[in-house]
């Protein structure tokens, strides 16, 4: 009985988990619809950049109130004042961007080209001034333009969730936006106890709560000049790095400290 009572609390969890991230979605894509026409580019950009992060930041400390999962991420907070960056994290759940996002005001996310069209992500997307990925000379100009403003890219090397491991492939996507646009590779290593929300992983299959999410940032490398070789050395680097972090991440804060909830 305890069992079961244990297994219908985590799902009820994970539902309210969905329900809590869709209506947040939502009121924010009106206001961005709303705010969309009224705003100068470089102010939507702040309002827009600012409200994903709260947005996720309310989500995530929510879900660990209710024990969904626990949170070690404040190491991101030491790259707000850190300039433009192409930041370029391991990707082992859907959550990554999230967890990224929460922390980064000035955040520009490369976004499939069909999600501008999701009512649920595409007006806060283009509030933000995120960047479409529907095709690589879009993707390079513009992300180069935000970068030149001062954003902060976040882009996966591996182009989707992980699917090997301790790292999928990678693309030559990160080193060739480095190379044209000089500005360096921040990496960031996300270490997680379980494969919920990966790549291939049944969304209703029910994990183990509290999951455990750690993030940290890794090795800074700076622009390359041969695309290829950065791309199968930031490979090793990340392979390196996850193989000696296997171990599962046990020891993060507590709910009790609400770290992501703080400025």
């Amino acid at each position: 009985m305890i069992a079961i009572c244990t297994a219908a609390w985590q799902y009820a969890i994970l539902a309210i988990g969905v329900a809590l991230l869709g209506v947040e979605c939502f009121v924010w894509a009106l206001c961005a619809l709303v705010l969309w026409p009224l705003l100068p580019a470089r102010t939507a950009r702040r309002v827009g950049r600012l409200g994903a992060m709260w947005v996720f930041r309310i989500y995530l400390g929510a879900m660990e109130w209710l024990g969904a999962w626990r949170l070690d991420i404040r190491e991101l907070d030491a790259l707000k004042g850190a300039g433009p960056l192409i930041v370029a994290p391991n990707h082992p759940c859907l959550l990554d961007a999230v967890l990224v996002v929460s922390r980064l005001p000035n955040a520009v996310c490369v976004m499939k080209g069909a999600l501008f069209n999701n009512f649920f992500l595409g007006p806060a997307a283009r509030l933000a001034r995120y960047v479409r990925n529907d095709s690589l000379l879009r993707l390079a100009t513009r992300a180069d333009d935000e970068l030149r403003l001062g954003g902060q890219l976040l882009l996966f090397p591996e182009g989707t969730r992980t699917v090997g491991d301790p790292i999928g492939p990678f693309t030559d996507a990160v080193g060739a936006l480095s190379r044209r646009s000089a500005v360096p590779v921040q990496t960031v290593i996300i270490e997680a106890d379980s494969t919920f929300l990966g790549k291939g992983r049944s969304l209703v299959a029910r994990p183990q709560l509290p999951l455990s999410y750690r993030v940290r940032l890794g090795r800074r490398f700076d622009p390359p000049t041969d695309v290829r070789a950065f791309t199968a050395e930031l490979e090793r680097y990340f392979a390196r790095e996850l193989a000696a972090t296997s171990v599962a991440v046990a020891d993060v804060p507590g709910v009790e400290d609400a770290p992501h909830l703080r400025g």
